[in-house]
């Protein structure tokens, strides 16, 4: 959140009215439900525990939001598949060795080499900095999976 006035970086600490304790910006696009509505309370700790908010430029809304538990757990679980499906990419690639392969395959697989290596054209991009790229991902998929269950 910007300063109005020196346009410096500020930190907005909200607090709760009722108890007083410190409040999580969920952004613009939240609503809360009902103050004893225990169970959609709980579910909003679970997205906001694993980084799901409702900020958003104001567009086109905060994008998808699972609406249960289940969702949640699906929607990385379909995440950390992408991620291992791009994992086998990096196994099955042949390392470039020659000026002509590389520019090959600069050609061809520019989007997955660019996702690692923003100077890809120019060095060969290991096959083993991918799967550690891709095994970073997954790596965080499954901590915030862990916190969910």
């Amino acid at each position: 959140m910007g300063d109005i006035k020196k346009g410096e970086k500020s930190v907005f600490e909200a607090k709760c009215p009722e108890c007083c304790e410190l409040m999580a910006n969920m952004g613009l696009d939240f609503e809360s439900p009902k103050k004893d509505d225990l169970k959609k309370w709980e579910h909003l700790k679970s997205l906001y525990s694993v980084g799901i908010t409702f900020h958003s430029c104001g567009c086109s809304g905060p994008g998808y939001i699972p609406n249960s538990k289940e969702a949640i757990i699906q929607y990385f679980e379909e995440i950390k598949s992408t991620y291992l499906k791009n994992m086998e990419f990096w196994r099955n690639r042949v390392e470039p060795s020659t000026k002509k392969e590389i520019e090959r395959d600069a050609n061809k697989n520019w989007y997955e080499l660019g996702r690692i290596s923003s100077n890809y054209k120019k060095e060969i991009v290991l096959n083993q900095e991918g799967l550690d790229y891709w095994h970073e991902k997954v790596k965080k998929i499954e901590e915030k999976l862990s916190l969910i269950n």
